[in-house]
């Protein structure tokens, strides 16, 4: 799957840092179809058709690897095209070795820009979203 570029609209606003939280997380989904507000492995987490494409971080993961400078978003994404992603990030995006060879990545939440944030939830969201209602989404979406 290629990355998607989430179509510019009145509502998206300025690209900008800020902080971000799960209700901002909530907020960027608002538009995609199906979208759920629940828990995945315990914490709060986004899900599309029962199959979660988004959640926080533990605390036992911000201790598993050492993480204390960010709230952190676990995201998923092709595996193929997820070393590329992170590089391109400049340090937002990245992954620990827990995650090694599994399409998820992480986003530290205090450092991402807005619209980013909301291009790498819409692929997230394609990867788990069923291939009917992606092309829903996608034949609906302005061009």
């Amino acid at each position: 799957m290629v990355f998607v570029r989430r179509q510019a609209t009145a509502q998206s606003g300025p690209c900008h840092h800020g902080t971000m939280d799960f209700s901002g997380v909530v907020a960027a989904t608002e538009e995609l179809p199906g979208v759920e507000v629940s828990t995945w492995y315990g914490t709060p987490g986004v899900k599309v058709g029962g199959k979660g494409f988004c959640r926080m971080w533990s605390q036992r993961e911000y201790e598993r690897d050492g993480v204390d400078d960010t709230e952190v978003l676990v995201v998923m994404c092709d595996v193929e095209e997820k070393p590329v992603l992170i590089a391109a990030s400049d340090g937002v995006l990245f992954s620990t070795a827990h995650y090694e060879g599994h399409g998820a990545m992480l986003i530290r939440l205090a450092d991402v820009a807005v619209d980013d944030l909301a291009d790498y939830l819409l692929d997230g969201w394609m990867q788990k979203a069923s291939p009917k209602l992606a092309k829903e989404f996608e034949v609906s979406r302005p061009t």
